[in-house]
């Protein structure tokens, strides 16, 4: 196959992560590379920074100590041989910090003056409604105060790099460069592929950001190709977004065996006298913290040798620990923030059982980490992962006395343990990043040949 030239648009890149979508942009490129593909992959450019220890083992970044500002900092931390990366300035986070901050205040004001918010209920309101945790939630959250400037910004910083670059075809990684996708594909001429990781609609329910779906919705309709990261996702799309079904393909994400626990150091780690139940994602709405944690309150009531951990960050983390405390179970819940790293693998290494309740997941890498682990996991039927996977158990997140009595089997009987442990394990060998850098390649081909820039 004649090498394609790619000019990608992404926003997260390892080490730089808030979620799975870094994680598999860097999946995706890796295998890429090592089948030749030549790429141009502009990010966002983060201040000047120094790494070291666990932050950067999990990307083979060990020793590494700074960056010269004039070198892009993705190319002096990783060492493909295709691929080159061009930097933005810019500080494209829809996962804005400000949000937990803003949340976590919030939650103050609301115990400081709770009869003080005419026009707008407190959290206080609905705590006590079962399935009304989210009431309050506004999508805005989801997003930093100046993300729209900082998404039209890059795309125009795009289009001037990509003034600079040659390329045959243009991919873009999820809505924040959806425009800087299609001003790039206008100005140039080249065909346009978007990778959809995730939607509106599951970072937000039926709460949509206006503005945020209309990007979406446009940059698809723009697009040669619409790439979706699982049948639930592609569903999405042609439901809520009127995609034609021709124009849209499936092409599942992968995983880095290297990691697994086989290749774990010896850790010399606490030695465990209960059970481990583990959250790992963003504490968010869209990954249903609540009900893990109504879940868990069942859980106790039949055993109660039992932890849970919830790893992760979000705008939702201190609502998360009010209502641990609501359920008097915060003695039995920790909440660690985001991990990274070797952190990370520690969190899975001392694990029974992993659980992702999420209220709608496009994909969801999480469960297939736990899997290379060799622990247990017990998905939402709501995810895109839930539709290959057979060796685990499955829940629609809302029921929570299933969820609850699913966790309590597999931490009480060994049997079952092993061999969803196992089997899982085994089971997650078919996901390979190489079929799925395959699968894109052919997809490149397919669209240059329908415009005649590549010869069958």
């Amino acid at each position: 196959m004649k090498q394609i030239r790619t000019f990608m648009l992404g926003w997260e890149f390892p080490p730089f992560i808030s979620g799975g979508l870094g994680t598999a942009c860097y999946g995706l490129t890796k295998a890429m590379d090592k089948l030749g593909a030549q790429i141009i992959f502009v990010l966002p450019k983060a201040p000047p920074i120094r790494f070291s220890g666990s932050g950067c083992s999990q990307f083979g970044l060990k020793g590494l100590r700074s960056f010269d500002p004039q070198q892009s900092q993705f190319d002096k931390i990783h060492h493909f041989h295709n691929v080159k990366f061009r930097d933005i300035p810019s500080t494209l986070r829809p996962y804005a910090k400000f949000a937990a901050e803003q949340a976590q205040e919030s939650s103050a004001s609301a115990k400081a003056k709770p009869h003080e918010s005419p026009g707008r209920k407190t959290r206080s309101d609905y705590a006590q409604g079962e399935g009304e945790f989210y009431r309050i939630e506004s999508s805005s959250e989801n997003y930093g105060s100046d993300i729209h400037y900082q998404v039209y910004r890059y795309a125009e910083k795009a289009a001037g790099i990509a003034q600079e670059e040659d390329f045959q075809i243009v991919h873009a990684h999820d809505w924040m460069t959806f425009p800087a996708g299609m001003t790039v594909a206008r100005r140039s001429g080249k065909p346009l592929i978007v990778q959809v990781h995730s939607t509106e609609f599951d970072r937000s329910g039926e709460n949509v950001n206006q503005t945020v779906y209309d990007i979406e919705r446009t940059g698809m309709h723009a697009a040669d190709k619409v790439v979706a990261v699982s049948r639930y996702t592609r569903n999405l799309i042609l439901e809520r977004y009127g995609v034609s079904p021709g124009k849209t393909e499936v092409v599942y994400n992968g995983a880095d065996y290297h990691q697994s626990h086989a290749n774990l150091p010896d850790w010399n780690l606490p030695v465990k006298r209960e059970k481990i139940v583990l959250f790992l994602g963003r504490i968010t709405m869209q990954k249903g913290p609540e009900y893990f944690l109504r879940a868990a309150r069942k859980v106790l009531d039949k055993m109660d040798n039992v932890k849970f951990v919830m790893a992760g960050d979000g705008d939702l983390l201190y609502r998360s620990i009010d209502l641990a405390a609501q359920l008097r179970i915060g003695h039995k819940v920790f909440f660690t923030k985001f991990l990274r790293g070797d952190d990370v693998r520690k969190a899975y290494k001392m694990a029974d059982l992993y659980v992702m309740p999420s209220v709608s997941e496009p994909f969801g890498i999480a469960p297939l980490e736990a899997l290379q682990h060799g622990v247990p996991v017990l998905i939402s039927k709501q995810s895109g992962i839930g539709e290959v996977l057979r060796n685990v158990l499955k829940v629609d997140f809302w029921d929570i006395d299933q969820m609850a009595d699913k966790m309590a089997a597999v931490l009480k009987y060994p049997p079952l343990n092993f061999i969803l442990g196992s089997e899982g394990s085994k089971e997650i060998r078919k996901f390979n990043w190489q079929d799925s850098a395959g699968r894109i390649l052919a997809i490149y081909q397919s669209v240059l040949q329908s415009h005649g820039t590549i010869s069958k």
